[in-house]
C-alpha cells in the first residue's frame, strides 16, 4: 500500500480571523475531503426552532485560490442525529469573495437545536471550477432523454 502524496502544487487557502476566538477551518482526518467550519458565537448561542433557518457566522473570511470554489456542505452527524442541514446545499463561496463566512442552517428535526460557540457546523470542500464560453444557438443537438426531467429516467 502506498502512502498518499499530495499534488506537486497544492492550492493554498488563506484565512483571516475576524474575531480572536474564531476557529481556523481544519481537516479532522488524514484523508477528509472537507475542512470543518465552526460557529463563532462568543457572546452566546443560536437556537434554531424546527422548520426555521439561522445564519450562523464563522468569524473568518477566506481567500480561495483562483480557479477554485469553496463548496459548503452539511455535516452528516448533525443531519442524521438532529435534522440540521443547509437550505442551499451545497453553498458556494466564490474565489473573489472576501466577506465573512456565514453558514445558513435549517432545522428539519422535531426539537429546537442549540448552536454554541466553537461547534463544528458545516464542512467546506475546495474544488476546481471550469468556466465556459457562452454561445447562443437556435437549436441544440437531440438526445435520447430530450426534455424529460424530474424523474423521467426512473426511480431506481
Amino acid at each position: 500500500m502506498h502512502a498518499y502524496a499530495p499534488p506537486v502544487s497544492t492550492p493554498v487557502l488563506r484565512v483571516k480571523k475576524l474575531h480572536p476566538s474564531a476557529a481556523i477551518p481544519a481537516y479532522q482526518s488524514e484523508q477528509a475531503a472537507g475542512l470543518d467550519l465552526s460557529a463563532c458565537l462568543p457572546a452566546g448561542e443560536v437556537v434554531i426552532e424546527p422548520g426555521c433557518i439561522a445564519a450562523v457566522p464563522c468569524g473568518l473570511s477566506v481567500a480561495i485560490p483562483p480557479g477554485h470554489e469553496g463548496q459548503v456542505r452539511p455535516r452528516s452527524g448533525l443531519a442524521t442525529r438532529h435534522g440540521i442541514s443547509m437550505p442551499n446545499t451545497p453553498g458556494t463561496i466564490d474565489s473573489d469573495y472576501r466577506g465573512e463566512v456565514v453558514v445558513p442552517l435549517i432545522n428539519h428535526g422535531r426539537e429546537a437545536f442549540k448552536v454554541t460557540h466553537g461547534m463544528r457546523i458545516a464542512q467546506m470542500v475546495i474544488a476546481p471550477v471550469t468556466r465556459v464560453e457562452i454561445e447562443t444557438a437556435d437549436s441544440l443537438d437531440s438526445t435520447r432523454r430530450g426534455a424529460g426531467g424530474f424523474g423521467s429516467t426512473g426511480i431506481t
